[in-house]
């Protein structure tokens, strides 16, 4: 109870400011605005201009300087934050890139028109400009593309002191301090060294004899879901990339890891529902239907597949019409198995859980759990059908043919996903919509296969 009065009185605080920074934008009052604008949050205060037209965001522009600027710009999704640069005047804008840490400022630039980053680029100091050009030549959605260049590295014949001065010196434009990367003569990372060990440490003590030499590090062409997957393994904040020759070329750190498994989990689940991940945030109809059309089409057809093979077995039906009934009830069944085992094996896969050595044993684990839910979900339904029907081998028939269809299900949506990650292909493509057409194909084949072989004892 204590701490809900707390966050109620801190949310009216809150409030409280905000109004007071809006009513010193709509009045034009800069100095007032600055003060209280630049006394929340960063992630408070990006909130607070995304909210705002574009003639309070051209207030907020000429009130704040390009490194102001840049702290409420990366806190803002990329597909908002884009439209902002379109508003500005290009040398600000310009400017706010120097000031950006130069991953961040690579994120947004990708998505730019490649004319508009050269035109910034030429714009801005060459110092930043060259820091983001050697960015920008490196592989979208590889530790390249999301290293930082603003690190502090030391050389193992340095003392502590000499580290220390340099440190101080470097500390205001890394990104991070808490590691601190250690090369040799030939600028090879050779070992890594705690912010913690190297204050504790005497003076005089060379860097060599304090570094931990068992470094992990990642290749810049390393894909990053990969570089995603050693952070959670490994708890890092700070991670080294590097060249072919162990060169080191920056960091990754946490705060874009987190950027990474967001981004990844979104493309995922939109690939499970065979969408485009750009879908989801789209306003515009006609843009969205677009890209929706051509999965919906696949689909289609897919289902008339489905409706064809129904039609073949048109004689059968017509001689017990009640079959008709449980068609419905065969494929949503499998469909609904299959969508789950899908997603075990997909999320399995993505965390790195599923790896060579154990996917067979999933597989058998799969199976087993496709007859035990089929076994108890038939044997439930010949009950159901007996009691309605009053006919034991349509309910057996029923019964089998679901305990059969799960199996089958739960087995796809396993397997098709094991097999699209063997040929390099996302398994999240292997999509809900995509496992439940076929299992449907597969469930009725089943269902009317048995009922013609049977046909005997049921009319």
């Amino acid at each position: 109870m204590k701490q809900e009065r707390y966050d109620t009185q801190y949310e009216e605080q809150f409030q409280e400011h905000i109004e007071k920074v809006k009513t010193a934008l709509q009045q034009g009052q800069i100095e007032v605005f600055r003060e209280e604008f630049l006394d929340i949050h960063p992630y408070d205060q990006a909130m607070f201009f995304n909210q705002q037209d574009e003639e309070a965001r051209g207030q907020i522009y000429t009130y704040l300087s390009p490194e102001e600027m840049s702290e409420i710009l990366i806190n803002i999704d990329l597909e908002d934050v884009t439209a902002f640069f379109e508003e500005m005047d290009p040398r600000y804008a310009a400017m706010i890139f120097a000031e950006m840490p130069a991953d961040d400022a690579v994120d947004i630039l990708n998505e730019l028109d490649k004319e508009k980053v050269a035109s910034y680029l030429t714009i801005m100091d060459q110092e930043s400009a060259n820091e983001i050009k050697q960015l920008l030549h490196y592989e979208e959605k590889t530790a390249g593309s999301i290293m930082t260049t603003e690190y502090v590295s030391i050389y193992n014949d340095m003392t502590v002191a000499e580290t220390m001065r340099l440190l101080k010196t470097e500390a205001p434009d890394a990104e991070t301090i808490y590691y601190l990367f250690v090369l040799d003569g030939n600028k090879r990372l050779v070992g890594v060294l705690s912010i913690r060990d190297l204050i504790i440490a005497d003076d005089e003590t060379k860097i060599e004899e304090l570094m931990s030499t068992k470094v992990v590090a990642v290749s810049v062409a390393k894909d990053q879901e990969d570089v995603a997957q050693m952070f959670r393994d490994y708890d890092f904040l700070a991670l080294p990339v590097v060249d072919f020759q162990d060169h080191l070329l920056g960091i990754i750190t946490v705060d874009d890891i987190l950027d990474v498994m967001e981004e990844e989990a979104s493309e995922d689940y939109s690939m499970l529902a065979a969408m485009s991940n750009t879908d989801i945030k789209d306003d515009n109809a006609f843009r969205s239907a677009r890209k929706r059309l051509p999965w919906l089409v696949i689909l289609l057809f897919l289902g008339m597949l489905t409706a064809s093979l129904i039609g073949r077995f048109e004689d059968t039906l017509n001689q017990v019409a009640v079959l008709a009934v449980f068609i419905p009830l065969i494929a949503g069944m499998a469909g609904n198995s299959g969508t789950q085992a899908l997603a075990v094996a997909v999320r399995g896969m993505a965390t790195g859980d599923y790896d060579s050595s154990v996917k067979w044993k999933l597989v058998g684990r799969e199976a087993i759990t496709g007859l035990i839910t089929g076994t108890v979900c038939g044997s439930i339904l010949v009950l159901i059908i007996y009691l309605w029907q009053g006919n034991l081998y349509l309910g057996f028939l029923v019964g089998f043919s679901i305990m059969a269809s799960l199996v089958v299900a739960t087995l796809a949506g396993t397997l098709i996903p094991m097999f699209m990650n063997r040929l390099n292909i996302d398994p999240a493509v292997a999509s809900g919509p995509f496992i439940t057409t076929i299992n449907d194909l597969i469930s009725i084949l089943i269902y009317f296969g048995m009922a013609t072989t049977f046909m005997s004892y049921l009319v």
